[in-house]
């Protein structure tokens, strides 16, 4: 639904990562179908480029450009924006996750948190329909993780589908979702 968070738990290879990979549409699924607003997705393999408008995920790879700043690498996501609304944007996000003192710096000299936050910036920049972060707290950093969930929490108009291990985090989504051998195994609201 339209503003939820859901969590997505389960020992570690459960199917988690595959499963958001699935709902983005980067991978084919073996069965089932991908219906978003609506509508049946087609599979990653029938789509020239593969993923769905309107769905970003952030997974472990980042996919920054290594060799532009961190504010050319949120920028870039956002070209489609006037000027004026674009820079309002990232300077947005340069605040929000931490990043303003990184802005001119290269994303190849990043630490891992950092680069995990500016992929987090760039999804969000966005304002995608559907946002599906794997493990966003596990290397980002402690105040850093209060002030992204925080956001994650305040978005109204975005569902948020979280692959997490942080109980403190699944504890505050709408529904906790647990997966094991691929399948899910229970479902708490």
């Amino acid at each position: 639904k339209s503003g939820e968070i859901m969590g997505l738990v389960g020992k570690s290879g459960a199917g988690k990562s595959s499963l958001l990979k699935i709902i983005a549409g980067l991978v084919d699924q073996n069965e089932g179908e991908v219906i978003f607003k609506g509508k049946i997705q087609p599979l990653a393999s029938q789509r020239l480029v593969p993923g769905h408008p309107g769905i970003e995920i952030v997974n472990q790879d980042f996919k920054l450009d290594p060799f532009h700043t961190v504010a050319e690498n949120i920028r870039e996501a956002i070209l489609y924006l006037p000027n004026d609304k674009r820079e309002r944007r990232v300077t947005k996000m340069l605040q929000l996750l931490g990043l303003k003192g990184l802005s001119n710096q290269i994303a190849k000299t990043l630490s891992g948190g950092e680069q995990q936050r500016v992929a987090i910036a760039r999804a969000i920049a966005k304002s995608p329909s559907v946002i599906l972060l794997d493990e966003p707290f596990e290397i980002a950093g402690g105040e850093n993780c209060e002030k992204i969930a925080d956001y994650l929490m305040s978005l109204k108009n975005t569902t948020v589908v979280v692959v997490t291990g942080d109980k403190n985090f699944a504890s505050k989504c709408d529904q906790v979702i647990t997966m094991a051998n691929g399948k899910i195994v229970d479902k708490k609201s």
